[in-house]
């Protein structure tokens, strides 16, 4: 169990948690939980998604999910919403020291525009440079699942969503795209076999979590 602190010790170095994966890959069921586990530490806890997280980028979350769109007119959404998210919430919460924990960020950005459109990879980095400079994640956990399983997951538990829709081709290549991006950063991301059970990753995500509380 993760020790209560009283008020005066609590952390006041903002904290910035993401979570990655394919649609299907098991991310989503961990959020809430590992939220109330940092809480359970006495941080202020802020649970936030992307695109999306204000009333502006819940809009045009909206629209990316649903409308279709040229791949670089989602590219362009998806970071307008950022810029929003960072402006409005993210960036104000880890100031005053609360933990973030964002379903998705810029690693998505790289996976689907990048590797799932084929988007250019430089236009994505000028523009992350522009929307959010060296503001990264404190850790990224990926979780990581075969496309087919994936998809599967997906068929068994919701109608598809313009992105969700993609063949099982599509995700394959997101998932390469997101290998990568743990490949040049692992000291930043940790792997997740999205294949276990949920008692299994949390077990694995509780060791994770008191290297950061």
């Amino acid at each position: 169990m993760i020790e209560q602190l009283p008020p005066d010790e609590r952390p006041s170095k903002g904290l910035f948690i993401t979570f990655e994966g394919i649609d299907g890959a098991g991310k989503s069921s961990h959020v809430e939980w590992f939220a109330q586990r940092l809480r359970a530490g006495g941080r202020e806890v802020i649970v936030t998604r992307e695109p999306g997280g204000t009333a502006l980028a819940e809009q045009l979350r909206d629209l990316v999910l649903t409308c279709p769109m040229d791949a670089q007119t989602e590219l362009l959404l998806v970071f307008a919403a950022r810029s929003e998210h960072l402006a409005r919430l993210i960036r104000p919460a880890l100031a005053r020291g609360a933990a973030i924990v964002c379903d998705r960020f810029t690693d998505s950005t790289y996976a689907y525009q990048g590797g799932g459109r084929g988007l250019s990879l430089d236009w994505i980095e000028t523009l992350e440079r522009q929307v959010h400079g060296d503001l990264q994640a404190d850790r990224t956990y990926l979780f990581d699942l075969p496309a087919e399983l994936a998809a599967q997951r997906r068929a068994a538990a919701r109608a598809a969503d313009r992105f969700e829709a993609q063949d099982v081709a599509f995700f394959e290549r997101v998932r390469s795209a997101y290998q990568r991006r743990a490949g040049l950063s692992a000291g930043r991301f940790q792997v997740i076999d999205g294949r276990q059970s949920i008692e299994q990753v949390r077990e694995e995500l509780e060791v994770s979590l008191k290297t950061l509380v």
